[in-house]
């Protein structure tokens, strides 16, 4: 999996870094039980602070979608049953991104088919274990 940065964007490098460790998830191209590059592979790969790297393990640990073993590093962890948080955030986004949409002057139609493009782009592979 290939990892881009975009340094002079607004949104902050660990964040950058953990959208798209979680796109590789969802997408397959990370399986359940794959380990992550170490911290410091990581940011030398990256070209990043290894305090960067370690913040965007921490929340993807927080977040349920990897593990990490002192002894092993960090792995990929098999998907959990969608909890009632994840699906008031999930909720919350999407009814923003709506919002947003419908202001730009995206039609319903054009906003669920992108929608429907996107989710069945990612692995299908991906189940709760």
């Amino acid at each position: 999996m290939i990892i881009e940065l975009n340094m002079a964007g607004e949104v902050p490098i660990y964040v950058q870094l953990r959208n798209q460790i979680v796109m590789g998830i969802g997408k397959g191209e990370l399986k359940v039980g794959e380990k992550l590059p170490t911290v410091r592979q990581m940011a030398l790969d990256a070209g990043v602070n290894t305090m960067t790297v370690n913040k965007a393990y921490q929340v993807l640990k927080a977040e349920g979608f990897i593990e990490i073993d002192r002894r092993h590093g960090a792995t990929v962890r098999p998907a959990e049953d969608v909890s009632g948080a994840f699906r008031e955030k999930l909720e919350e986004e999407l009814e923003l991104l709506s919002a947003e949409a419908r202001l730009k002057g995206v039609e319903q139609s054009e906003f669920l088919a992108l929608c429907e493009k996107i989710f069945s782009g990612m692995s299908p592979e991906w189940e709760t274990v």
